[in-house]
């Protein structure tokens, strides 16, 4: 009897070491996880998207742990579209104008690509449209009859061309349609062969302050009625300003409207990992902007701005953390 019971005590002591043993290796396991590797989309090396894009990566990789994103240089905007599409990246910075493209199948794409959401808008990208500072342009209204550059073919500053003047009762019959690249535009600016232009970019745009330094500029507004119309009709126009002093002799502040830079990831990213990234974004900011100055515009207060295209739940869910969304 006695052997009996012993021989049961050091079964049940067996068992218990044995789930101990588990319990301590499972532990093990979850702390010593390797983070989850990521591609991040971005744009040409010489651009915004992949410097910033190369910090806000190495951010969210430090202080999450869980992943570990690296930076990938790219087309930019209707590249990343197409690579997260086919599942070749995890996450992309693009325009939110060309996200709403590719999910509704429209402009540069053929088929609607259902396969990505929003993460976060990161920074604007402002229309800026530009005469000299004698011209009697005063409104985009003032296009017609005139010589206007628009962009490269088939870019998303032309598509924003077009949508503007739209709104505006203008197509490229009013006017002359000269499709140039902003290099382009700088030198067809300076020997007058052009009257005027609009670029989407960020402020201070290099060509636009290099055209400044030879030509007194004049900034032309979108804003009251004609902005809310606009806005209205394309929901990811949101209203914008260009500080006052961005270019050389410019010293007044410029209503008009932008598109956003913004994040997005694929829909198949587990929601606790599209939680923690976006939470060490914004709350990382600060590390982000000294190493990118374009990181100063990331804010939460401003990360829905324009965009049209569903959220990622996990996102989401920082967002109703912090009250933004309900």
């Amino acid at each position: 009897m006695i052997r009996k019971t012993t021989g049961k005590r050091n079964s049940v002591k067996f068992v218990v070491a044995l789930t101990a043993l588990v319990c301590v290796m499972l532990a093990a396991g979850a702390v010593f996880a390797a983070p989850k590797q990521l591609t991040l989309a971005t744009g040409g090396t010489a651009g915004t998207y992949y410097p910033l894009g190369g910090a806000i990566a190495q951010i969210i990789s430090t202080k999450t742990g869980l992943v570990n994103i690296t930076a990938q240089s790219t087309g930019a905007s209707v590249e990343n579209m197409n690579l997260i599409g086919a599942g070749d990246v995890d996450i992309a910075i693009v325009q939110n104008d060309i996200a709403h493209y590719a999910y509704n199948g429209i402009e540069f794409f053929k088929t609607k690509n259902t396969n990505f959401s929003a993460m976060a808008r990161i920074y604007p990208e402002i229309i800026q449209t530009v005469t000299r500072k004698e011209s009697p342009i005063n409104s985009v209204m003032d296009f017609k009859g005139k010589k206007i550059s628009v962009g490269a073919p088939g870019s998303g500053n032309e598509a924003n061309v077009r949508q503007i003047t739209d709104v505006f009762g203008m197509t490229y019959k009013d006017f002359e349609a000269h499709f140039l690249s902003y290099a382009e535009t700088g030198d067809h600016f300076k020997d007058k062969l052009i009257d005027a232009f609009m670029f989407t970019t960020g402020a201070p745009n290099s060509a636009i302050q290099d055209i400044a330094t030879l030509t007194a500029l004049k900034f032309v507004e979108i804003k009251g009625a004609d902005r809310d119309l606009l806005m209205k009709k394309y929901p990811f126009f949101a209203a914008e300003t260009i500080p006052a002093n961005t270019y050389k002799g410019q010293p007044a502040a410029v209503e008009t409207v932008a598109v956003q830079a913004i994040l997005i990831v694929a829909n198949n990213l587990p929601e606790d990992i599209v939680y923690a990234m976006t939470k060490a974004m914004f709350e990382n900011k600060a590390d982000i902007a000294q190493a990118h100055h374009k990181g100063n515009s990331i804010d939460s207060k401003r990360a829905l701005d324009g965009i049209t295209v569903p959220v990622h739940p996990g996102a989401l869910k920082y967002y109703k953390e912090i009250g933004l969304v309900k």
